[in-house]
């Protein structure tokens, strides 16, 4: 049924935005096959950087699952663009990788990814499980808490 995901997105109150432009020599995902390997998404909204800090000393833990939300919801903007504007075409969250922007000695970067983990499954169900890597860093491009990658598999 096409507009499933969208409809879904709605009752969650989540509007996609469209995909910043890269701000270095990359590009924002690579199809391989059936694959979408999404490049690291930071908290960017309304072309605004958000969530600059240091994890454990700027922002808890539950300020930090709000950062990887958003960056889980730029994820599924560049989803949107490599699936041709349907996310229904979307088969799998097949992976995803976070970095915490985090103090020594933290080891609750599971728990912040879950922001963006959560996410996934709240908007594709069964489809939105993935696998996924939580890493602490001792800094992130432009200064942000958090910065997560995906992998999607696209019919």
């Amino acid at each position: 049924m096409a507009g499933t995901v969208d409809a879904r997105l709605k009752e969650l109150g989540i509007d996609i935005p469209t995909p910043p432009t890269p701000a270095a020599n990359y590009v924002p995902f690579v199809k391989s096959g059936n694959l979408v390997f999404v490049s690291g998404q930071i908290p960017m909204v309304a072309g605004k950087i958000e969530g600059i800090g240091t994890v454990g000393e700027d922002y808890s833990v539950d300020e930090a699952k709000d950062i990887a939300r958003i960056c889980a919801i730029n994820l599924i903007a560049q989803a949107k663009v490599a699936a041709g504007g349907d996310l229904d075409r979307v088969q799998r969250v097949v992976k995803l990788g976070g970095f915490v922007n985090c103090v020594d000695h933290f080891i609750e970067q599971p728990e912040v990814i879950n922001g963006a983990s959560d996410l996934m499954v709240a908007v594709f169900g069964d489809k939105g499980r993935h696998a996924r890597f939580a890493v602490g860093s001792n800094s992130l491009p432009r200064g942000v808490a958090v910065e997560v990658e995906g992998v999607f598999e696209i019919a």
